[in-house]
């Protein structure tokens, strides 16, 4: 009766339908290995981020932890450099203009606070930014984000 349950033996009699084959076994460590690498790398950055996220700002260690990642990515981005992009036909002026007007704006509100001397009616954007990054998670999380973002134009 046991016999009933088996799925039938192939023609040839060896049963490689069965068993997994010897090239697939090489497939899955390879894929077990990238996995690893992935989270490993992962595990990396995040222990960076948040080593680098304890550190007080303006200071020698808040300069090296950021100057060692931009020199990574740096010396990836030397020694692989991307393939040019063709430039494109047409530019679309409306979408840059509002893409142009933004950033304007953003540094007249910092030039102006600056000149001001950042009164509590017009604070400066780093006034406003930092009460939220004081958290030392946020602080990470957002080094995380400058680090996958570096990563990204990197890659490209």
């Amino acid at each position: 009766m046991a016999a009933d349950n088996l799925p039938a033996q192939p023609a040839d009699g060896n049963g490689a339908d069965r068993a997994p084959s010897a090239t697939r076994l090489p497939m899955l460590s390879v894929l077990g290995s990238r996995r690893a690498r992935q989270l490993l790398i992962a595990a990396i950055v995040v222990g960076y981020a948040w080593f680098a996220g304890g550190s007080a700002p303006f200071t020698n260690r808040a300069l090296i932890s950021v100057l060692i990642p931009g020199a990574v990515l740096g010396a990836i981005a030397y020694g692989r450099p991307p393939q040019r992009v063709p430039a494109p036909e047409s530019i679309d002026v409306t979408g840059f203009s509002y893409w142009i007007v933004a950033v304007a704006l953003l540094f007249e509100w910092e030039a102006s606070s600056f000149r001001d001397g950042s009164p509590r009616w017009h604070p400066s954007l780093t006034e406003l930014i930092n009460p939220i990054l004081t958290p030392h998670s946020i602080k990470s999380a957002a080094f995380v984000v400058w680090l996958l973002a570096g990563w990204g134009l990197v890659k490209r």
